[in-house]
């Protein structure tokens, strides 16, 4: 028992500083951008901001909120983001029933022809000219409908159902419910778990898309938070010039809140990743029974 209980203890001990050592390794990058972006900005410019603020000064964000930009791109990304994961949860998870009932036409086929698409892909070009040709050039719909059927969201949620006892439909038919009745009153409600986790894969995907902008919106109206985030970081020194005129003329009192490219860089940086770290708290308690739901059979 006296062995048993030390070998417990070693191993928990191993257990919670490797697993403390790899949440910092990961907490890090995020605290570095921010200490980053309250700091003085020439110290900051310097690199000589390691792993605490010095200069403490919120100058920075009172100047990237006065962009006008900002607020239009923020719109966007919302709207792309609630949207496209509402019909991606639709899209995918009904895709996901009806490919788990036996009686569906063909079910193997398309199966396999939908899953077929996750490792095999024309290419950007052709894509292109696909989304010009049905008209999602320059449109907000370029956004969401691309999205409506992810395949591998289709997987998760098709191994899902197949978990869920028939008897549980069986009564719903019984009494007349159709699929649509059985998909909206039994499944969904029951599957809570696996849509919280397609739901956090598909919030993460739509906040941090910026190819579909690149290459398929011109009106800037339509430009994302991570396109202004993308054209941000390859055009610092200008915006922060630009920045610093606005700010008219600088004391040396103030002279730690002259804005640099490192500060625009890291303050920019840290708005647009800001709120999508706070979707998976939200889902956190269905997160880990989803993902791992299917893992194991027997």
């Amino acid at each position: 028992m006296k062995k048993s209980n030390v070998g417990s203890m070693v191993f928990n001990i191993v257990n919670v500083t490797l697993f403390l050592i790899f949440t910092l390794i990961c907490v890090f990058p995020f605290y570095y951008i921010f200490i980053n972006s309250i700091s003085d900005n020439s110290l900051a410019a310097k690199g000589a901001i390691l792993l605490y603020p010095k200069g403490i000064h919120f100058e920075n964000y009172v100047e990237v909120f006065k962009l006008k930009s900002i607020g239009s791109a923020a719109a966007v990304s919302v709207a792309r983001t609630v949207l496209g994961t509402l019909l991606t949860l639709l899209g995918s998870s009904f895709l996901g029933y009806a490919f788990a009932k036996k009686e569906y036409w063909k079910r193997k086929f398309w199966y396999r022809y939908v899953v077929v698409t996750m490792y095999f892909s024309a290419g950007i070009i052709p894509w292109f000219v696909t989304m010009k040709g049905i008209g999602l050039y320059n449109s907000f719909l370029a956004y969401i409908l691309p999205t409506v059927v992810s395949p591998f969201y289709v997987i998760l949620f098709k191994t899902y159902i197949e978990q869920i006892p028939p008897s549980l439909e069986e009564s719903v038919q019984l009494d007349g419910g159709g699929y649509a009745v059985r998909y909206f009153k039994i499944i969904l409600p029951l599957s809570m778990p696996i849509l919280a986790t397609i739901a956090v894969f598909s919030c993460s995907a739509q906040w941090n898309a910026f190819l579909d902008t690149l290459l398929l919106v011109r009106d800037q109206e339509l430009y994302t938070l991570q396109f202004i985030l993308y054209q941000y970081l390859s055009e610092t020194e200008a915006l922060a010039a630009q920045m610093r005129s606005s700010q008219g003329t600088v004391g040396s009192a103030a002279a730690n809140y002259v804005l640099t490219a490192t500060s625009v860089r890291m303050t920019v940086t840290f708005v647009i990743i800001l709120p999508i770290l706070f979707v998976y708290p939200f889902f956190q308690r269905y997160f880990v029974s989803g993902i791992m739901i299917g893992a194991i059979k027997g």
